[in-house]
C-alpha cells in the first residue's frame, strides 16, 4: 500500500486538516527545540572536547568533574603573582583585588552554567527523550493503522468491481 501510494497508484486517505496542522507544529517544535538545545550547550560549554566528555559522564550516569572556569583560572594566577610581587606592592594590591573580583566572576559563571543546565537545558532534553519519542511512536502507529485501512479499502473496491464484473457477465 505505501509504495503504491508513493508511484501515485493508490488513494491515500487524508487526515483532518487540524491534526496535519498539529503534526507541523510538533515537528517544527522538535527542530527548534534540538536546535536551541544544541546551541546553548555550545554557549555554555564552548569547548567541543570538553563537551563529549560531559556528554560521555551523562551517558554513563556519572557525575560530571567540576571544572573550573576561566575567571577563576585567572583569579588564581592573579593571586600567585601578587605573592609574587609582594602583597604590599601597587601592582600586587591590584592584582589582589582584580583577583578577587574574577574569582566572584568566575564562581558566578560557574552557578550560571550549572542552574541554566538544570532549569533550561534539562526540560528541552526531557521533551525530546520523552515526549517527542512518544509523539514519533504514536505517528508511527496512526500511519501504520491508516495504511492498513487504505490496503482494506483498496481490496474491498476490488471485490466490489469483481462482484459488479461477475453480476454483468452471465
Amino acid at each position: 500500500q505505501f509504495t503504491e501510494e508513493k508511484l501515485g497508484q493508490a488513494e491515500k486517505t487524508e487526515l483532518d486538516a487540524h491534526f496535519e496542522n498539529l503534526l507541523a507544529r510538533a515537528d517544527c517544535t522538535k527542530n527548534w527545540t534540538e536546535k536551541i538545545l544544541r546551541q546553548t550547550e555550545v554557549l555554555l560549554q564552548p569547548n567541543p572536547s570538553a563537551r563529549v566528555e560531559e556528554f560521555l559522564y551523562e551517558k554513563l550516569d556519572r557525575k560530571v568533574p567540576s571544572r573550573v572556569t576561566n575567571g577563576e583560572l585567572l583569579a588564581q594566577y592573579m593571586a600567585e603573582a601578587a605573592n609574587d610581587f609582594g602583597p604590599g606592592t601597587p601592582y600586587g594590591k591590584t592584582l589582589i583585588k582584580v583577583g578577587e573580583a574574577q574569582r566572584r566572576l568566575g564562581a558566578a559563571e560557574r552557578d550560571f552554567i550549572h542552574s541554566a543546565s538544570i532549569t533550561f537545558l534539562t526540560p528541552l532534553r526531557n521533551f525530546l527523550e520523552g515526549d517527542w519519542r512518544t509523539i514519533a511512536k504514536e505517528r508511527r502507529i496512526l500511519q501504520n493503522r491508516r495504511l492498513d485501512l487504505d490496503a482494506c479499502k483498496a481490496r474491498l473496491k476490488k471485490a466490489k468491481a469483481a462482484e459488479a464484473k461477475a453480476t454483468v457477465t452471465p
